[in-house]
């Protein structure tokens, strides 16, 4: 009997072993659904009164191109300056070859004898008229003669002038020197010899999009920044609103012109101009709640719903205001954003929020 209630007993204990094992196991199950469901980090969001500032890629043009050029064909002497330097307005740029001075002095010359023997002739046929040596006829051709003897020596001169100006070649604007095509010693032909383009103010070019530009004013203020200067911004003013669109880029041109005093800003230069457009209320979101996606450069806010779970939406970003974005579209007002613990998300996965 003892033997029997033995056996019965050590298999009363093995049962009890399973069934608490299989208890144990049921536990450990659970715990494990429980720790597979993430825990995230959220914030409410909220809309607020966003400046539309609209930023666009800036070219730097002079305000006016001059082209220095001989009248005619000429050997350069001397050339004064150099592609890149400063120039006054006045200043001495380019030295001409003085060989055709002295051909034009000739015909100066010349024209000049001439009118005098013609001023002869012209003055014996008067005087010979008065005492009936001569006729009425020959007074008038030799007048004839001696009018055209005088218009001959002032074109001469007129001549002779000119190439004397152009001799010596000055810049009729103060700027700096954007292009030499020619050496001394070369002769001149069809291109200019030295181009100025003046720096003091300058013009800085943009194209704006169709649905920016209604915004957009003449006489509104400009910020603009070159990559060259870091984030040192420089002010401007729009001028120029241009009344045509440009059919491959479907924008439109814009002018701001910039004041330039200390010449730091050079032509070609390549920069961003931010204009104000107006005011907008804007959802604005932390920049760790958004989520761009891999290979598609769209972005992503998980929103935290009521029944536990999160919804993947995809949002149209506008600026970055410091450490938060502003959204066009995507996330309502006073909706909870994840901002920790995306990695393990997927729309419509069931979360836990962090305590």
């Amino acid at each position: 009997m003892k033997k029997y209630i033995s056996i019965a007993a050590v298999a009363l204990t093995g049962v009890m072993a399973v069934s608490c094992s299989g208890n144990k196991e049921k536990a450990d199950n659970a715990a494990d659904k429980q720790e597979t469901v993430p825990t995230v980090k959220v914030e409410t969001v909220h809309s607020q009164i966003v400046d539309q500032v609209g930023q666009y890629t800036a070219t730097v043009e002079p305000e006016l191109i001059n082209n220095i050029s001989s009248s005619m064909p000429t050997r350069i002497k001397q050339i004064l300056v150099d592609e890149g330097q400063r120039v006054s307005a006045g200043q001495r740029v380019v030295v001409l070859d003085d060989v055709n001075t002295v051909s034009y002095e000739a015909q100066v010359d010349n024209a000049r004898a001439n009118l005098k023997n013609v001023q002869l002739n012209y003055d014996r046929a008067v005087e010979l008229f008065k005492i009936g040596g001569g006729t009425k006829q020959q007074v008038d051709q030799m007048e004839i003669q001696l009018i055209n003897a005088k218009n001959a020596l002032t074109t001469a001169e007129r001549t002779l002038r000119n190439v004397r100006e152009n001799t010596v070649l000055t810049s009729p604007i103060s700027g700096v020197v954007t292009a030499r095509n020619y050496d001394p010693g070369d002769l001149t032909a069809q291109l200019p010899i030295l181009t100025v383009a003046r720096v003091q103010p300058l013009k800085v070019v943009i194209n704006v999009s169709e649905s920016d530009l209604p915004k957009v004013r003449k006489g509104m203020p400009a910020l603009i920044k070159f990559d060259t200067y870091g984030d040192e911004e420089f002010q401007g003013t729009v001028t120029t609103v241009m009344p045509t669109v440009d059919a491959q880029s479907r924008t439109f041109g814009v002018e701001v012109t910039m004041p330039n005093a200390n010449g730091k800003i050079l032509p070609g230069m390549f920069g961003r101009v931010s204009l104000n457009l107006g005011k907008a209320d804007r959802v604005v979101v932390p920049d760790k709640a958004v989520v761009k996606q891999t290979g598609s450069g769209n972005h992503y806010v998980y929103v935290y719903n009521s029944d536990g779970t999160v919804s993947y939406n995809k949002v149209e970003l506008g600026q970055r205001l410091g450490d938060t974005y502003e959204l066009i579209s995507g996330v309502e007002s006073g909706a909870q954003v994840v901002t920790v613990g995306q990695a393990r998300l997927a729309n419509g996965a069931k979360v836990k929020l962090a305590k």
